[in-house]
């Protein structure tokens, strides 16, 4: 009976060591898998990482020159603003210049055809008074 038992032990310890040998074996098959697809997530993403930093670094450097364009957009449109402001005040200079040349010679003119009527006027009252003078004395010419 000891020889049975004994024989019952070495079977049962050749069991467990076949197990435990298929367990190793399965644990290296799953370790290279994860190997594997490490390598492939790496060989696959890393070229993915790469573009997004040449990527990111093309919108920054596109943003740079945007900001830059609108800078000199506000340079250009601020520098516009003031040389339509002195073309508007050069232009009230030169309007209100020859307007007021204008409005004097005007005004003088006035004052000459007013002081013609005065004088016409001043001549038929003085006809109304003296009536013994001729027309022809009065003409003026």
């Amino acid at each position: 009976m000891s020889d049975l038992f004994l024989g019952i032990i070495a079977i049962s310890v050749l069991v467990m060591a076949l197990i435990q040998v298929g367990a190793l074996l399965a644990a290296f098959r799953v370790a290279k898998r994860v190997e594997e697809v490490s390598r492939r997530i790496e060989t696959d993403i890393k070229p993915l990482i790469t573009n997004l930093t040449d990527v990111t670094t093309e919108l920054s450097r596109t943003a740079a020159m945007a900001t830059r364009q609108v800078e000199r957009v506000d340079q250009l449109f601020g520098d516009m603003a003031s040389r339509v402001d002195q073309t508007l005040a050069a232009a009230q200079q030169f309007v209100r210049g020859p307007a007021k040349n204008g409005l004097a010679i005007l005004s003088g003119v006035q004052a000459a055809v007013s002081a013609i009527k005065g004088i016409r006027e001043a001549s038929r009252r003085r006809r109304k008074v003296t009536p013994g003078v001729e027309d022809d004395s009065l003409f003026i010419g």
